[in-house]
């Protein structure tokens, strides 16, 4: 996706860490505009897949969610990061390793959200060490639903997650993938299929 491409290149900053700082356009303050592209997109490249429930975790993921819903016509549920009391104790949970913020945590997910049978889209902003969409999609799988697959903004291709997410044979479509990035370089991207 040039448009995002075009985003990263000038409105993104590489920082120590392998992070890439995005809160002026997708995590922080959203580009409404470029937001409906990234959701037109993840439909085109899932068109045809049987999707029932788009599956994202709070919180950078809901924004991107809800738009790409909107192609679907189906309903988002994101994982909690914090149980709240008005939520009951059946609930499916994992533990996620946060890579930004190098902490893990419990994602919880209302059994009456997932059903068995559901086909989930996961959805969600970065793809780096592939412990959220691990985590999503143990959620899937113990709710007895199928992972339709999964849809990823921007992929650290340098990071091992999308490699392990795809040996467990999830279809993985990132709308862009870095091959390499460092505050002195930028970042580059991953050639990558014809543009659109």
């Amino acid at each position: 996706m040039h448009i995002l491409k075009d985003r990263i290149l000038n409105d993104s900053v590489v920082l120590q860490g392998n992070i890439l700082k995005v809160g002026s356009f997708l995590n922080h303050q959203m580009d409404i505009a470029l937001f409906n592209e990234i959701g037109r997109e993840f439909a085109r490249r899932f068109a045809g897949v049987p999707v029932t429930r788009i599956l994202t975790i709070e919180a950078s993921g809901i924004g991107i969610a809800c738009i790409t819903a909107q192609y679907f016509n189906v309903p988002v549920v994101f994982a909690k990061k914090n149980r709240t009391r008005n939520l009951s104790d059946d609930v499916y949970a994992t533990e996620v390793k946060s890579y930004t913020h190098n902490t893990s945590y419990d994602v919880i997910v209302a059994k009456d959200f997932i059903r068995k049978g559901d086909s989930v889209l996961l959805i969600d902003d970065f793809l780096a060490n592939g412990c959220a969409l691990e985590g999503l999609a143990d959620i899937v799988e113990q709710a007895h639903a199928s992972v339709a697959g999964a849809g990823i903004v921007i992929e650290k291709g340098f990071q091992d997650g999308g490699s392990r997410l795809r040996a467990r044979g999830i279809r993985l479509e990132s709308l862009a993938v870095i091959e390499r990035m460092s505050p002195e370089e930028g970042v580059v991207f991953a050639p990558g299929p014809q543009e659109l």
